[in-house]
């Protein structure tokens, strides 16, 4: 590019403001987006795009998006949230819970926006949720009730239901954080006379004999908290879950369309689209530690009735009736 060429560039950047109303301002935002996985988070990276566009920021022109993915390698999230800081970044979007802990880790002075954590507070991340403190804010998908809920919608599909494999990631969150949880699991089967059976699921090669284990114990049907391993591996869990012909309620909508039975969860891509929201607030001069924690305000049931047939199960009308989409 010549001279003169340079000077036109640099003056209609230079025309184009921060967001609409904005101020006028050759400055370019610079967003750190620490992906677990891009190859398959499209669906919570483009309303988080949308949402940007939405309030004016223009990416090439006035926003700059660095994306580091961890190619579904949770390992390799604090490098790769140490190279955002050294690009020195204006903001990091951090999408679930492991991601904030190693932008957390990694930065106490850059600005970081959460779109998926469960507790941000039980974790680490905010001192509460109406004021988080330090520089770590966000979206969480906490609902005291949603376990609950899960089992219900479980137990009224599969009416006989007696004994249910909880099913998650070991080591995903904090110990104490996993714990508690765990504890409330327990807590909420016994609730609803059911048994519950823990199933922790540190990798892939852990998948066949989970299942052959929960095929001997006799369980009715899975209830999947997801974690980035089993998100990435999602495909291969339903497939398992279909040859042993368990019925699942999951933790995100995504599995069903991989081809598990149900989902009940937060409106996930709403949280993301609401995040740049958030990002826009930050570059304007607010700080992370003045901006409550938003919870979830949009909750999706979805059900998979092609699943369901192939299971032999006859999801009740009342059921259907209260999904927000059905995959047929």
């Amino acid at each position: 590019m010549n001279r003169r060429d340079s000077i036109i560039a640099l003056t209609v950047l230079g025309a184009v403001p921060f967001a609409s109303g904005a101020q006028q301002t050759a400055k370019i935002a610079r967003i750190g987006y620490l992906a677990g996985n891009l190859a398959i988070s499209q669906p919570f990276v483009e309303p988080f795009r949308q949402g940007l566009r939405d309030l004016g920021y223009l990416e090439g022109r006035n926003v700059v998006i660095e994306y580091r993915d961890a190619e579904g390698n949770a390992e390799r999230l604090p490098a790769l949230a140490a190279e955002l800081v050294a690009l020195r970044v204006d903001i990091i979007l951090a999408p679930g819970t492991q991601h904030a802990l190693a932008a957390k880790q990694a930065t106490t002075s850059i600005p970081i926006v959460f779109a998926d954590v469960g507790d941000p507070v039980a974790v680490g991340l905010a001192a509460s949720l109406a004021r988080p403190g330090g520089n770590v804010t966000g979206f969480s998908n906490l609902n005291p009730g949603l376990l609950g809920k899960w089992l219900e919608l479980l137990k009224e599909a599969v009416p006989r239901l007696s004994r249910v494999a909880f099913v998650w990631q070991p080591g995903a969150v904090p110990e104490g954080y996993e714990k508690d949880f765990l504890r409330q699991v327990e807590a909420a089967a016994h609730a609803l006379g059911m048994r519950i059976q823990f199933v922790g699921v540190r990798g892939p090669e852990d998948f066949e004999r989970v299942f052959s284990d929960m095929t001997r114990a006799r369980v009715d049907a899975l209830l999947v908290w997801a974690g980035v391993m089993l998100i990435n591996e999602r495909k291969r869990l339903v497939e398992l879950a279909a040859r042993s012909r368990l019925p699942g309620t999951y933790s995100m909508g995504l599995f069903v369309d991989a081809g598990g039975l149900m989902s009940y969860a937060p409106n996930i891509p709403d949280n993301f689209r609401r995040a740049a929201g958030y990002v826009d607030k930050i570059l304007r001069g607010a700080k992370p530690a003045d901006l409550p924690i938003q919870q979830p305000t949009k909750f999706e049931l979805l059900i998979n009735l092609k699943t369901a047939k192939a299971l032999g199960l006859t999801i009740p009308p009342s059921l259907l009736h209260r999904a927000d989409r059905v995959v047929e």
